[in-house]
């Protein structure tokens, strides 16, 4: 395989990624807590362009804000059962107060959390840069799913369960 084809193909992972993010608003964020236990919450993705990192707003005085400040190692895991895709993202996570970054990604709908708007007190950014993403893309219909299985026990092969690839970003 050459470097332009590997280009090429991290490229078009990066945009499904993107893709994938796009069509899945909740992630649960998994951080890990001062006993070194897993600890997960949903977050809403604040939708941009995926380049590598993930943006959720949030207040400072969080226990994962406190988390992420002793131990930034997170996991997003992303899910879509009816279109057959899964996403984890692991990464570092850091605390951002980046106000033109907020500006950037505000959207009304987040009044229901911070009625007042980017001037609610404490409300920051959490920015996760990506380390590692895999994604699993099934066949999204339970038709195909079921035709592939039956296809499987017949053939004694397995089954075709869609694409399955990791990419690093590192």
């Amino acid at each position: 395989m050459t470097e332009q084809t590997k280009t090429a193909s991290r490229d078009e992972n990066i945009k499904k990624i993107g893709e994938i993010i796009k069509d899945i608003d909740f992630t649960m964020m998994t951080t890990i807590d001062n006993e070194g236990e897993l600890q997960s919450r949903p977050m809403s993705t604040q939708k941009t362009e995926f380049n590598g990192e993930v943006y959720f707003f949030t207040f400072d005085d969080t226990s994962k804000t406190d988390q992420i400040s002793n131990n930034p190692r997170v996991n997003l895991a992303y899910a879509d059962p009816d279109q057959q895709t899964y996403l984890s993202l692991k990464g570092t996570a850091e605390i951002s107060k980046d106000r033109k970054k907020m500006e950037e990604l505000w959207s009304p709908a987040l009044r229901v959390w911070f009625p007042q708007g980017l001037e609610t007190p404490g409300i920051i950014l959490i920015k996760v840069r990506v380390d590692t993403a895999e994604y699993w893309d099934s066949p999204s219909s339970m038709i195909s799913f079921a035709i592939a299985m039956v296809k499987s026990a017949v053939t004694g092969k397995s089954p075709d369960m869609g694409e399955n690839e990791t990419v690093e970003f590192n």
